[in-house]
C-alpha cells in the first residue's frame, strides 16, 4: 500500500465518515489465559467509548511507510485449507459474527504472540464502496468494488501509575485506586491490504509500534506472512556492519558514521536531480563501496562491509535514504554551525582589535574625546541599537585618544 491508500481507508476511521459494523475483541493476562471476550455493534458504542475504540483503530495505520508500515505477502502454505490465511479471510467473511470462529483467532493470538505482558485483542470489521477514480485521481463517484475488510490490534494493559487523590465519601485526601489501562496499539493488520485501491488476499498490511523489535514471530506464525527488515533494523544493521569493519575507537567510529550518512545523503541529491520520476533511490552494494571508502575506510574495510551488505541484503536491496542516521545528520549540523559561529567570533574579535576599540587581552580600550565648550552644549543623551548612549557631534579638526594615541577626525 502506498501513501495515498493508507489515507483512504483512514478516512473511513473518522466519526463523520465511520462505518465500522462490529467489534469484537478479547483481555488476555500475563498466564496466556483470556480473562474476557465482547462483540459489540460498533455504532451503538457510548461516545467516550467510540472514540477511545476508534482511536485505537486510527493508531494501526499510523507511522512511517516501509518502517511501522509494512506490506507483507502470505507464504503459500498459510493460504492452504486450515493455514492461518484461510482462517483469517474466513473471520472477514463472517463479518465478526462467529464466536467459534472468533475464539479459535484469540488462541491462536495467543499461542503465537510473544509477550509477557496483559494485552487486549481487538477486531474491526468494515465494508467500503471505493469510489472510481480518473488517471489524475478524480473521483468518479461510481463505486467500483466493496472493499470488505477486517482491521487488527494488540494493545498492552498495564496498571495505572499510583497517585493521590480526592475521596469525597470520606472528604480526605488518599491513595488512588489503581486500574488496568488500555495502552496504545503495539501491533496491528489489516486484511486484506488495499494494494492498487482493491482488496488483495494475498497481504497483510502490518503495523509495529517498536520498529527496532517487531514482532516478527507473529507476522510468521500467526499471520503465515513473510516478514521483512523495518528501515530502523536496516540502518541499525548497516551500522553494525562499519563498526564490526573499523574497530572499538568509539570516536573514530562517531566520525567515520555521521561521514557515512552526510555521503550517502550527499548520493541521494545527485540521484535524485538526474532521476526523471519521483521513484525510490536503491543503494545497491556497487553504491555502497566508494561511498565508504570516501568516509575514511580503507579498502580492506569498506570490501569487508560490502560483502556483509551483500549477503544481508540479498533479496531486498534498501532505499538510500533507509540508511541515513538522521541523529548523527543532525549533531553534525549542529557542531558545523557551532564551528562556524566561533570563527565568526573570532573574526570580529580580530577587527575590533584592529580598529583599537578592543585591547589584544579582549578589554575595551579607554576612549577620551576633547572638544571645546561650544561643543559641549551640543552634546545629548539618545539611544543607538537600544542602548542608552552620549551622542558627541565630531567634526574635521576634533581629535580623539584612544589607549593614550591621538586620533583625528
Amino acid at each position: 500500500m502506498n501513501k495515498r491508500e493508507v489515507t483512504e481507508i483512514k478516512r473511513r476511521l473518522k466519526k463523520e465518515s465511520c462505518t465500522i459494523t462490529r467489534m469484537a475483541g478479547c483481555y488476555v493476562d500475563s498466564s496466556k489465559e483470556k480473562v474476557l471476550t465482547f462483540n459489540n455493534n460498533f455504532l451503538n458504542l457510548e461516545d467516550v467509548e467510540f472514540h477511545k475504540y476508534l482511536e485505537i483503530a486510527n493508531k494501526c495505520l499510523s507511522g512511517k511507510l516501509g518502517n511501522n508500515l509494512l506490506d507483507l505477502s502470505f507464504d503459500p502454505s498459510a493460504e492452504e485449507a486450515g493455514g492461518p490465511q484461510h482462517s483469517i479471510l474466513a473471520l472477514r467473511d463472517s463479518g465478526l459474527k462467529d464466536e467459534n470462529m472468533l475464539n479459535a483467532f484469540y488462541d491462536h493470538v495467543i499461542e503465537t504472540y510473544d509477550t509477557v505482558n496483559n494485552y487486549l485483542i481487538l477486531l474491526f470489521h468494515d465494508a467500503y464502496d471505493v469510489p472510481m477514480k480518473s488517471t489524475d485521481e478524480l473521483s468518479l463517484g461510481e463505486s467500483d468494488e466493496v472493499y470488505e475488510y477486517i482491521l487488527c490490534a494488540i494493545c498492552p494493559v498495564n496498571l495505572s501509575k499510583p497517585g493521590l487523590g480526592y475521596h469525597p465519601d470520606d472528604n480526605s485526601i488518599a491513595a488512588l485506586d489503581r486500574s488496568w489501562v488500555v495502552g496504545a496499539t503495539e501491533s496491528a493488520f489489516l486484511f486484506p491490504a488495499f494494494n492498487e485501491r482493491s482488496a488483495d488476499i494475498h497481504s497483510a498490511f502490518v503495523y509495529t509500534k517498536n520498529t527496532k523489535e517487531p514482532h516478527k514471530e507473529f507476522w510468521e506464525l500467526g499471520l503465515g506472512c513473510v516478514s521483512r527488515f523495518t528501515s530502523a533494523e536496516k540502518q541499525n544493521a548497516f551500522n553494525n556492519m562499519v563498526k564490526h569493519a573499523v574497530g572499538g575507537d568509539e570516536e573514530k567510529l562517531s566520525d567515520i558514521l555521521t561521514d557515512v550518512s552526510e555521503n550517502i545523503s550527499a548520493f541521494i541529491e545527485e540521484e535524485a536531480a538526474t532521476s526523471e520520476k519521483e521513484e525510490p533511490i536503491i543503494l545497491s552494494e556497487k553504491e555502497i563501496t566508494p561511498i565508504l571508502t570516501d568516509s575514511g575506510l580503507s579498502e580492506e574495510q569498506a570490501e569487508k562491509v560490502s560483502k556483509e551488505f551483500k549477503t544481508f541484503f540479498n533479496e531486498e536491496p534498501p532505499e538510500a535514504g533507509e540508511l541515513l542516521d538522521s541523529k548523527l545528520l543532525k549533531d553534525s549540523e549542529l557542531k558545523n554551525e557551532k564551528k562556524a559561529l566561533q570563527e565568526k567570533v573570532v573574526e570580529l574579535e580580530n577587527e575590533l582589535e584592529r580598529s583599537g576599540l578592543v585591547t589584544k587581552n579582549g578589554e575595551k580600550a579607554d576612549i577620551v574625546v576633547n572638544v571645546n565648550d561650544e561643543k559641549a552644549e551640543l552634546i545629548s543623551a539618545g539611544f543607538v541599537d537600544g542602548q542608552r548612549c552620549l551622542i558627541i557631534p565630531l567634526e574635521a579638526d576634533d581629535e580623539t585618544t584612544i589607549n593614550g594615541e591621538l586620533q583625528y577626525f
